[in-house]
């Protein structure tokens, strides 16, 4: 079975947007998805100029029009978007956007949740954490979003081990590298899986 139409993938980004980047580029020549757009809640996000570079449709909306939902579920819509990525996005999304694009809404944690998942934990707090109690490995979960923080079904975790030496920074660094790895394959393979289920 041939699927003619492209999955369309909108990135929400809050910061500098390396994985954003890199799933731009992965998916460049893809035969069955494209990045659509990246959308960002702050003006001066990094990620807006790496769109930029690339070509990709870029927009900023403030937290009132994430509030609002209208504006954001417009603009989506207007994109042809099918699918939702989270990368490095730290507003909550709204029960509207969510209702839109249910189980279709993909964020990534930089922690093996459920431990060190919920408000407030994202980007240095969790490494720092993670540090300060200890643990022995940390890693990433990537998984669907639901109406609470860091709760929607898991669709992939992978591990790397912590030394006693370890810095918070050091410990991003190396968690980064497991994003970067892995975040476009796991988005593709949701995305051949979504196709086959269709």
């Amino acid at each position: 079975m041939t699927h003619n139409k492209k999955v369309k993938i909108a990135l929400l980004a809050s910061g500098s947007g390396t994985n954003a980047e890199k799933i731009i580029h992965y998916f460049k020549d893809s035969e069955i998805s494209e990045v659509a757009c990246v959308i960002s809640n702050r003006q001066k996000a990094g990620v807006l100029e790496r769109a930029q570079k690339a070509g990709v449709n870029h927009q900023v909306f403030s937290m009132q029009e994430f509030e609002a939902t209208t504006p954001v579920l417009n603009y989506l819509q207007k994109q042809g978007v099918d699918i939702i990525v989270l990368a490095g996005f730290l507003l909550k999304l709204s029960p509207e956007i969510i209702t839109a694009y249910p189980d279709k809404i993909i964020n990534i944690h930089p922690a093996l949740l459920p431990k060190y998942g919920g408000k407030g934990m994202y980007g240095h707090f969790v490494h720092e954490a993670v540090i300060k109690n200890r643990d022995q490995e940390s890693g990433i979960t990537i998984h669907l979003v639901n109406d609470e923080y860091d709760k929607g079904d898991i669709i992939f975790q992978t591990a790397c081990p912590i030394n006693p030496e370890m810095t918070p920074e050091q410990l991003a660094a190396k968690v980064q590298v497991l994003e970067h790895q892995h975040f476009p394959k796991v988005i593709e393979q949701f995305i051949s899986d979504s196709i086959k289920g269709a």
